[in-house]
């Protein structure tokens, strides 16, 4: 059986090839791919595999875009840190789901599965096309306000304060529109799923942007952005050339 994996983080990567290796020897991962443009390229070159375990945040934008450039008819396990409203979905359509770190059991369990979808025909883009739908007529609830722990008390923080998000040890580094610092102990990926995303951009593996925070976007080499604040920023902000248009059409609404 041939499998394919979609996973930004290398690590992350090599960790859920091993443990394939180990659940199911006669798996064969013939492309690990990082982004959904490299995935939306690859599955268009290529034969369909048998399998495809996709991380649902890559680096350039949500996996479920490759679904939209690219018709995938393999069954797909995503992987997930914590996605509330999308794992109803897979439960509701069937489709599986792991959630981070990976384990053993559950990686099994979602083969197994899987195996047997195969035997019976399951039409897998229905059910990727029914959890789509699903997915965009659900309302995520995010963030108003967070409590930052400080001490021996908690801090209020207005999401509407917040000019940036700075990933700095592993350890979310939010600066507020009047310069104020706080630390949240989650990673950015954690704090980019719980803030409106009309609001917030994910520049890159680094920042966090608001809207509100934006003075202008210089022109950078190789067709990428460069995004200055109203506040001092640690690093330059870099916006890559396959997500200027991205960022564009986020800040303009359209």
């Amino acid at each position: 059986m041939k499998a394919v994996i979609v996973e930004d983080e290398i690590v992350a990567a090599q960790s859920l090839q091993r443990l394939i290796a180990q659940a199911d020897s006669g798996i064969e991962i013939v492309a690990v791919l990082r982004s959904v443009e490299e995935s939306a390229e690859w599955f268009s070159a290529n034969p369909a595999p048998d399998l495809v375990f996709m991380d649902i945040h890559l680096s350039d934008g949500s996996s479920f875009s490759i679904f939209e450039k690219v018709s995938i008819s393999a069954p797909v396990v995503f992987t997930t840190a914590y996605d509330e409203y999308a794992l109803k979905a897979f439960e509701v359509n069937s489709v599986d789901y792991l959630l981070k770190p990976v384990d053993m059991q559950h990686l099994k369990r979602a083969i197994e599965k899987l195996g047997r979808f195969k035997e019976t025909k399951i039409n897998h883009e229905d059910m990727i096309s029914s959890m789509l739908s699903m997915l965009r007529n659900e309302k995520p609830v995010y963030k108003s306000n967070f409590l930052i722990p400080h001490k021996d008390k908690y801090i209020p923080l207005s999401v509407n304060d917040i000019a940036y998000i700075f990933s700095e040890h592993k350890i979310a580094r939010i600066v507020t529109i009047d310069n104020r610092t706080f630390y949240e102990h989650r990673s950015l990926d954690d704090m980019q799923r719980q803030i409106d995303p009309s609001e917030f951009f994910r520049a890159n593996r680094q920042y966090i942007v608001s809207r509100r925070a934006i003075k202008d976007v210089s022109l950078w080499f190789d067709s990428k952005l460069s995004v200055n604040l109203v506040v001092e920023i640690p690093e330059k902000m870099i916006v890559s050339r396959v997500r200027a248009a991205e960022f564009k059409e986020w800040y303009t609404g359209k």
